[in-house]
């Protein structure tokens, strides 16, 4: 049975999950936003999370004047997978760090490795 939450309250989940990185990574994170949506796309409809953007490790020289990147959370399908409420805020911060680890070019090969599936 999925979780039901409003808004404000998965905001916030996502918010802590941020908070829980640590200090001297957020500090790393630039040019990036954190965008939550109520839905992912059509063409994806299981997708938690999706970075988009240039990852740092692929910048260079000519880097500069481009939009943000962005790191987009979709409540509804972290939602609907979770049965508790205790699930949701572990996935959100799954979801978050994974989304992270894409700003800084890790990949989803090596993510999983480390158990973030």
């Amino acid at each position: 049975m999925a979780v039901e939450m409003s808004f404000a309250e998965f905001e916030d989940l996502v918010d802590r999950a941020i908070e829980s990185v640590p200090q001297s990574l957020v500090e790393l994170i630039d040019n990036c936003i954190v965008v939550i949506e109520p839905e992912p796309p059509e063409d994806d409809p299981h997708l938690l999370g999706l970075y988009d953007g240039i990852p740092l490790t692929e910048r260079n020289s000519s880097y500069s004047m481009v939009l943000p990147d962005r790191i987009f959370i979709y409540k509804s399908t972290t939602l609907a997978m979770c049965d508790t409420y205790e699930e949701v805020v572990e996935e959100v911060h799954i979801t978050v760090v994974h989304e992270i680890a894409h700003h800084f070019g890790v990949t989803d090969e090596t993510l999983h490795e480390l158990g973030y599936d």
